[in-house]
């Protein structure tokens, strides 16, 4: 993971829904990310590696 991924790319790489990665950052329980020039939000692997570990102590089975 070299690059910097989308909101839409992360929610697929989880298997959430991009809004729900947008509730969590609104919410406080995510980082915001840095945004590129058109105001998208970009995650790079440090972000994606720590909605990772979110996610799993979540949705732990």
């Amino acid at each position: 993971m070299d690059q910097r991924l989308t909101i839409t790319e992360v929610a697929s790489l989880l298997g959430v829904s991009s809004k729900t990665l947008a509730r969590w950052e609104k919410n406080g329980k995510i980082r915001k990310p840095k945004r590129d020039w058109r105001g998208w939000r970009v995650y790079d692997p440090g972000d994606v590696q720590q909605i990772k570990e979110f996610h799993e102590a979540v949705f732990e089975i």
